[in-house]
């Protein structure tokens, strides 16, 4: 049982050292996050078509 309490105190004392984002800095960073997210899905998806369209165009199967 000490273990465990030592362990939790441990960890609540960590946590009293970390340094939390404000909210202003949450917001920013999760819109940054979607921004990236799509920016980069959609050069995947733009990237992806054209292979397919030139496999197609090497194979001859006009895909």
């Amino acid at each position: 049982m000490n273990r465990i309490r030592r362990f939790i105190n441990e960890s609540w004392s960590e946590l009293k050292k970390v340094s939390w984002p404000n909210r202003m800095q949450v917001r920013d960073l999760t819109v940054l996050v979607f921004l990236v997210s799509f920016v980069v899905g959609l050069y995947i998806t733009v990237a992806d078509t054209l292979f397919l369209q030139l496999i197609g165009f090497i194979t001859g199967t006009g895909a």
